[in-house]
């Protein structure tokens, strides 16, 4: 299938048109694109998409910080989403993740889609601000980059789910990116760089929010892009909006991060997400 707008093989060339515009804006590197895929194409990876948490290997977040649904691994992924993940991890499209971001170590994709793949938020779920993860946990790499493609068409405003961007310090959200059918978003990851969609969503019962996550590993990284107090986190790290996230979240957060600092990886895990299955 041919998913893309653009032929493949310019995309390279695309990354550095679009590279002044995404390292300069705030309140971090990051760039928002509609139509970067065929309409049709992407829409039959819109009804592939499955019912998540039916299955053994589904994963369901439920705790203060996130109530949502991932896939694991490549065992969910239809067929066409099969393959677009491919191409998203091949030369080409790493060629034009390089050049847009400026990241001069070599970027390596995740076969294993650790944290990626679908993604699935139903009424009532939110993701809270947070920043990732930053070491995959099998390949011991270092999380660099972040690229989100929404599969929601007809999504209209009131349903919510908007992806959030916020000040490094955490004063407010600096921008609102709708999760619309056929939009990328691509984003640099550290330990400042603030995002979620911290408010439950309001769509009807019939719906949800529907993406597909992947991300994308480097073999050391700048010393600046993360906190020293963080260089051992195994888990994402959130945190509460001032005076709008609950107590009982702060009070979550402060166990989790103890438990990182005397737990082992695996405990913390289980702490922090339910299988289904």
């Amino acid at each position: 299938m041919n998913f893309f707008k653009r032929p493949i093989d310019e995309m390279p060339a695309q990354g550095l048109e679009q590279h002044a515009q995404y390292a300069a804006v705030a309140p971090f590197p990051h760039i928002v694109m509609d139509d970067f895929f065929q309409a049709d194409v992407l829409r039959s990876l819109q009804s592939e998409f499955p019912e998540l948490g039916k299955e053994a290997g589904d994963i369901n977040y439920v705790n203060p910080n996130e109530s949502k649904f991932a896939s694991k691994g490549e065992g969910r992924l239809g067929p066409g989403a099969r393959e677009l993940v491919h191409l998203l991890n091949s030369q080409p499209f790493l060629e034009y993740l390089q050049n847009l971001t400026g990241i001069k170590e070599t970027l390596i994709p995740d076969p294993y889609l650790e944290g990626g793949g679908y993604h699935q938020i139903k009424p009532g779920g939110f993701l809270k601000v947070h920043v990732d993860f930053h070491k995959h946990r099998m390949m011991n790499l270092d999380r660099r980059i972040n690229v989100l493609v929404y599969l929601n068409e007809d999504w209209k405003e009131e349903y919510g789910g908007h992806f959030e961007l916020w000040e490094r310090d955490m004063s407010k959200c600096a921008v609102r990116i709708a999760p619309l059918f056929n939009r990328m978003a691509i984003f640099s990851t550290t330990d400042y760089s603030w995002h979620g969609h911290p408010d439950a969503l309001t769509c009807p019962p019939d719906r949800s929010r529907r993406s597909l996550a992947l991300y994308y590993y480097t073999n050391g990284r700048p010393a600046d892009e993360i906190s020293p107090e963080n260089r051992t986190r195994i888990t994402t790290t959130f945190t509460a909006r001032e005076g709008i996230d609950s107590s009982e979240m702060k009070r979550y957060n402060g166990l989790v991060n103890f438990a990182n600092d005397v737990l082992p990886p695996f405990a913390v895990r289980w702490i922090k997400k339910f299988r289904k299955g």
